[in-house]
Formats: C-alpha cells, sequence, structure tokens
C-alpha cells in the first residue's frame, strides 16, 4: 500500500471533525469529499471507507495505539494523522512507514501494533469497540444474543433501495439500474428491495432523479407494509422525519387516500415535499408540530397511525458508526421517556377500530416491548395483534422493532 499524504490527512481531518466537533461521520464526509472535485474514485473510497471504519473501530484503534494522543486532552490534528497510521497498519501487517512523508509515524511498527491489537481484543469491549456503559445495557437487556448483535452491528451495511411501485416494480427497476451500470441483488426479505453491488454517487442516475427507487434499508422497508394500509385510507405518520416510511406508505395506498407526515423540525418536511415530487407523490400534508394542538386537531381521525419514534438508533449502527460515540446513559434515559410520552399523547390520534404501529430502530426491550406492555396497562382501549424484532444478526439488516395495537 502507497500512501498518499493529503489522503490520510483527508481521513485524518474527518475525524477530528467527528471526535472534537461533534460533527455526524456521513456529513463530514460528504463535505469532504465535494470540497476536492480532483480526488479519483479510488481516493474518495480511501477516504470514506478508512473513515467508517476507523469510526467503528475507535475504541480498538486508540487502546492498541496506547491512548497516549489522548493525555492531558491535549489532542492536536498530528495525533490523528498518527492514528490513521495505527488504523492502516492494522489492515496491512506489511506495511511500510515512509516517516520521510509522515513524521508523525515515527516509531510506529507493524509488528507491534499487531501485538498490541491481539492484546486489546482480549478485551471484549475493546475487541467490538464499544463503550462500558452501552455493553452493559445491552448486555443486561439482550443476554446471550448481544455478542452475536454488536458483532453483526460492527459489519458495514449494504446500499438497499426501494423500489417505487408507483412508477416501476422491482425486476424493471433491476434492469434499468444494470443499464445505467448499478448491479443489484435481490432479497426476499423486503418485496421491493434490491442490494446494490457496489458503492459510488448513484444519485446521479437517471433511475433515481426520475423517481424510480429510494434509498432505504431493507430492514426499513418492513415497517410501512406492517401498518397494513389500504388505498383510500387516513393516515397519520406522526414522526415522519424526511418521509422515507411516508412515501412508502404512499406507494402501498396507489397514491389514494390521505397521509399527514407530522415531525418537530420543519426543514425535514421541506425534504419529504422534495423526495415525494421525485416519486410522484401527491397524497402526503405536511405539518410541523409546532404544539400540543397540532396533535389535539387531529385526534379521532386516522385509520392507521405510524409512530416510529425517537430512539437510541441501536440497530442502524452500522450505517451509523459513529451513534455509539455520541450516546449516553442519560441521552437513553431521555429517550425513553419521551418515547413513552409519544405512545400515551399520539395514540389519541386514532379512531376506534383504527390500528397503530409503534417502531424504533433499536434493538433494546426497554425501548421496545416493555414500552408497549407498559402503554397496554395503562390503556385497556388497546388491543397487541402482532410485534416483530428484525435482528442484524440473523437478518443481515439493520436492527428494527414494531408492534401493531388495535383501537378497541
Amino acid at each position: 500500500m502507497k500512501l498518499h499524504r493529503p489522503l490520510v490527512e483527508a481521513v485524518a481531518e474527518a475525524l477530528f471533525q467527528v471526535f472534537e466537533e461533534g460533527k455526524y461521520a456521513d456529513k463530514v464526509i460528504e463535505r469532504l469529499l465535494k470540497s476536492n472535485p480532483r480526488w479519483g474514485s479510488r481516493d474518495r473510497a480511501f477516504i470514506a471507507e478508512n473513515t467508517y471504519e476507523m469510526v467503528r473501530w475507535w475504541r480498538l484503534v486508540t487502546a492498541v495505539d496506547g491512548g497516549r494522543w489522548m493525555v492531558d486532552d491535549e489532542t492536536d490534528f498530528d495525533d490523528y494523522v498518527r492514528l490513521v497510521g495505527v488504523h492502516l497498519a492494522m489492515k496491512d501487517p506489511e506495511l511500510h512507514f515512509p516517516q520521510a512523508n509522515f513524521p508523525e509515524f515515527n516509531g510506529l511498527e507493524a509488528r507491534t501494533i499487531a501485538e498490541r491489537k491481539n492484546e486489546a481484543a482480549s478485551d471484549s469491549r475493546i475487541a467490538q469497540s464499544i463503550p462500558d456503559w452501552l455493553e452493559e445495557v445491552a448486555a443486561t437487556e439482550l443476554g446471550e444474543k448481544w455478542a452475536s448483535e454488536i458483532a453483526a452491528l460492527n459489519e458495514p451495511a449494504s446500499v438497499v433501495v426501494r423500489a417505487n411501485r408507483l412508477k416501476i416494480n422491482k425486476l424493471e427497476l433491476k434492469n434499468r439500474l444494470l443499464e445505467e451500470g448499478w448491479p443489484t441483488e435481490d432479497t426476499p426479505f423486503a418485496p421491493d428491495a434490491l442490494v446494490l453491488q457496489k458503492r459510488g454517487n448513484f444519485f446521479l442516475s437517471k433511475a433515481f432523479q426520475t423517481g424510480l427507487f429510494e434509498v432505504q434499508d431493507a430492514g426499513s422497508q418492513c415497517i410501512a407494509p406492517y401498518l397494513m394500509v389500504e388505498p383510500g385510507m387516513r393516515v397519520v405518520d406522526a414522526c415522519a422525519g424526511a418521509g422515507g416510511k411516508s412515501l412508502h406508505l404512499a406507494a402501498l395506498m396507489e397514491n389514494r387516500g390521505s397521509i399527514i407526515s407530522l415531525d418537530t423540525e420543519a426543514w425535514k418536511l421541506e425534504e419529504l415535499r422534495k423526495r415525494a415530487r421525485r416519486s410522484g407523490v401527491d397524497i402526503i400534508q405536511t405539518r410541523p408540530i409546532e404544539s400540543s394542538k397540532t396533535i389535539k386537531r387531529l385526534h379521532g381521525t386516522a385509520d392507521r397511525l405510524l409512530l416510529d419514534v425517537p430512539c437510541s438508533g441501536l440497530g442502524t449502527l452500522r450505517r451509523n458508526p459513529d451513534a455509539k460515540w455520541k450516546l449516553s446513559l442519560d441521552f437513553l434515559d431521555r429517550v425513553r421517556a419521551t418515547q413513552a410520552e409519544i405512545l400515551r399523547s399520539y395514540s389519541k390520534i386514532l379512531r376506534p377500530g383504527g390500528q397503530l404501529v409503534y417502531a424504533t430502530c433499536s434493538l433494546l426491550p426497554s425501548e421496545n416491548e416493555h414500552q408497549v406492555e407498559r402503554f397496554l396497562s395503562e390503556n385497556p382501549d388497546f388491543q397487541l395483534l402482532e410485534q416483530r424484532t428484525i435482528s442484524p444478526a440473523e437478518h443481515g439488516f439493520d436492527g428494527f422493532f414494531m408492534a401493531r395495537l388495535l383501537m378497541k
């Protein structure tokens, strides 16, 4: 492997922004790659892949380095350059360190790094690169399952798209993408899902620009069908965000009926409106949640209600590895309280005989089954019809929980 200083520095800069400035890895990489149009596809792949790998294995990499870079909080950019060298040597034990171009690598030896890696890996928390508190919480709640789940969550995520059945079926999309140079693989896990076989800027493809597909993990694609919508229904997506599931619901409803998409962040709803226009969807109404009155005006009006609530995001660590370094026990406590309040207050949107789906992208029972159990104990007018967990270890996609409830 021949190392080029501008590329190593680019990875170090991305890491600096993630860990020193608290920025999100995907946004950092997106801005960084746009900053230098002269980088070719290999350069861009080197930067993106190594940044994500280092964020994913951050605790292991810093442990192998001995943690010297963190002493007295005197971390500087050179420390991040050095850590890139440590990471690359962990990947390639035969790596030669060109110290003339990289004085930060002074003293690094691939053999020593390999020995330290083996020593560090004796601690499962370091080997799987997970904070102590999160390891304790997850192991307590999931028991023996946690070991296989965290191993799966440390695998890079596939890129999955959902065929927009308002415009095209999955087989036609598969052929169309192949014509444009994007081979895909079918998966039976979700009826409209295709897994891309290579990475790149497929957002420039005509298939995307004309709304033939949306990027959506196969696990996420299971949530909208779980609501069992039909054309002509009145549906409320109460935590819509940028609207991936609202768009999926619209496709399942054949663009007939009404979907009201709510969120506390108006800018996310603006993104949903753009996506709806591209997808050919015109049954979605977006409404920002400005106060409790927004919810009260909808009481007793919905045939179906989707509550895709805020959560820890533990099930999506494969594609958002920096989340585990941004999470905290305090945040987890707050988000569980938020989940309970949303389920309690937003459930009133449903009319008698209607159904709601409570969903998270977490694996923790305290965010999932336990929330549903508590709600049902306090609301006898609701009945649990079915619930399902999507396991990264078992199914190979992001982790989700969903429960369908009937209002009697």
